[in-house]
């Protein structure tokens, strides 16, 4: 890395500057302010975390508009340096919490685009990588859009590290095609994302009709069930997956309804059945070597999180995604 690049995130001193206190943004990173040149080195920028406020894809409880906030409020006391992975992201990343994107309530196919649209013009295009978080998972596409123009729009699309409950290729609901049942049809579509190169894990549940997994299953699409991740079987097919990738860049997302509602209760369509909250953590944790294109993760109701156990999960979920990236990092 060249000398005149900033390197690391200057994080407040939580032993000067209390957590609960000050601007409240994602994990105490500097706030992005596109206004206001000096304050974050955008141009330096290695991540650029932001918030997509918006449920209006939601085929069953609304509420994960409210996702960002609740969770850059859980995340005050995520910490920097990662036990496990032995790296400091505050001290490998230069990384900024850009607000949130705008929205438009009455339309995902407005909100999709200009979303992207903001993302896209977020740090320098040519660095900097893009964390998304939601809101329900429609707006995966938005920054999967952004990320596959950001990254120089690779031939093929990216490959795909999916992590849910519900593998998300329903063509149409309600004779709507932009829904957060739909983002992964989208952007195979559009050529944003490689389905031979996409591997979901933790798919479970009844189904509406066998149907449902037609799409993926004929498009190349590889599925881990949660049977089969909890049989024994899933663990080599994921790391066959990833040891297929090599050097190549993936884009993760991260639905919070793989994991099971008795550890992560605040999200719009629960499914009995899922990962605990160490198995979430361990799930992000065996992808160290993995390079990141970028990533987001979607789909917490705090409504539903009486607790806050949620958004406390989905936080330091940020961290091990970035985390990730931070050991990349050293490895060159």
């Amino acid at each position: 890395m060249p000398d005149d690049v900033q390197r690391g995130t200057q994080l407040p001193d939580s032993r000067r500057t209390p957590r609960f206190a000050g601007v409240t943004t994602f994990c105490r990173f500097p706030a992005l302010d596109q206004g206001a040149p000096g304050t974050v080195d955008a141009d330096a920028l290695d991540w650029v975390i932001y918030g997509i406020p918006f449920d209006g894809g939601v085929t069953y409880r609304p509420g994960a508009r409210f996702g960002p906030r609740a969770i850059r409020e859980a995340s005050q006391y995520v910490k920097p340096y990662h036990l496990e992975l032995e790296v400091d992201i505050a001290e490998q990343l230069h990384m900024a919490d850009a607000g949130d994107a705008p929205v438009r309530p009455y339309s995902t196919r407005e909100t999709l685009e200009e979303a992207a649209a903001f993302a896209g013009g977020l740090g320098n295009p040519s660095r900097t990588k893009l964390l998304a978080v939601g809101g329900d998972h429609s707006i995966a596409y938005a920054n999967i859009r952004a990320t596959w123009e950001r990254r120089g729009r690779p031939e093929g699309g990216l490959p795909l590290l999916h992590f849910d409950a519900h593998l998300d290729t329903v063509d149409t609901i309600w004779d709507e095609k932009w829904t957060h049942a739909s983002p992964f049809i989208r952007a195979i579509e559009d050529g944003l994302i490689n389905p031979k190169r996409m591997l979901s894990i933790g798919i479970r549940g009844p189904l509406n009709t066998p149907s449902d997994l037609d799409y993926g299953t004929e498009h190349g699409v590889r599925i881990i069930t949660a049977t089969e991740w909890f049989s024994g079987e899933g663990a080599e097919r994921m790391d066959a997956f990833l040891a297929e990738l090599g050097k190549d860049e993936v884009y993760l997302t991260f639905d919070i309804d793989c994991v099971d509602p008795s550890f992560a209760p605040g999200t719009g369509t629960p499914c009995p059945g899922g990962f605990s909250s160490r198995d979430a953590l361990d799930l992000v944790r065996r992808c160290a070597g993995v390079r990141l294109a970028g990533a987001d993760l979607v789909e917490v109701l705090p409504d539903r999180d009486p607790t806050g156990c949620t958004s406390l999960l989905a936080a330091h979920l940020l961290a091990e995604i970035l985390a990730l990236d931070a050991l990349a990092a050293t490895q060159g």
